[in-house]
C-alpha cells in the first residue's frame, strides 16, 4: 500500500462550512477519509492552530479540534526529528519553498510517500521522488 501525504490545508478544508468552498471539502473529505494516509506532528500542529483561530468564521472549539487530530493518529504521522529538520533546511535551499513547506516535503519523504496532496506547492513539481498534486485543480 502506497502512502499518500495530507498537508494541512486538506484536513482544514475537510471541516470547512463555507458554501463556497463546497467542491473543496467534497474532495477533501473523500481523502482524508482513505487509510492510506499519511501527516506530519507539523500538519497537526498547523491545523489545530488554524482550525482554533479565533478570527477563523467557522473556528472550531478545543475538544472538537483535538477530537479530529484523534482520529488522524490512526494514519501514519511523522514526529519532528533533527533528522527532519535537516532534510527540510537541505531541501529548502535546493530548492526554494519556504522551510515549513520543505519540512512538509522532508517528512512525506521520510515515510516513503511518492504522493503529496496540497494546494499550497505546485502542483506537477517532482521533489526527491515526492510529487506534490493539487487535489482541486
Amino acid at each position: 500500500m502506497s502512502l499518500r501525504f495530507l498537508d494541512t490545508n486538506i484536513l482544514l478544508y475537510s471541516i470547512s462550512r463555507d458554501p463556497s468552498e463546497a467542491d473543496k471539502r467534497d474532495r477533501a473529505v473523500l481523502l482524508v477519509d482513505a487509510d492510506e494516509n499519511a501527516v506530519s506532528v507539523q500538519v497537526l500542529q498547523e491545523f489545530y492552530v488554524q482550525a482554533t483561530r479565533p478570527s477563523r468564521t467557522d473556528a472550531l472549539p478545543h475538544d472538537t479540534a483535538t477530537a479530529l487530530i484523534g482520529t488522524w493518529l490512526r494514519f501514519r504521522v511523522q514526529e519532528i526529528t533533527v533528522p527532519i529538520m535537516t532534510s527540510a533546511l537541505r531541501i529548502k535551499n535546493a530548492y526554494g519553498l519556504s522551510y515549513w513547506d520543505a519540512a512538509i516535503v522532508a517528512a512525506a519523504h521520510a515515510l516513503g510517500c511518492h504522493e503529496l496532496f496540497s494546494e499550497d506547492m505546485a502542483h506537477g513539481r517532482d521533489i526527491e521522488g515526492t510529487t506534490i498534486i493539487n487535489p482541486f485543480r
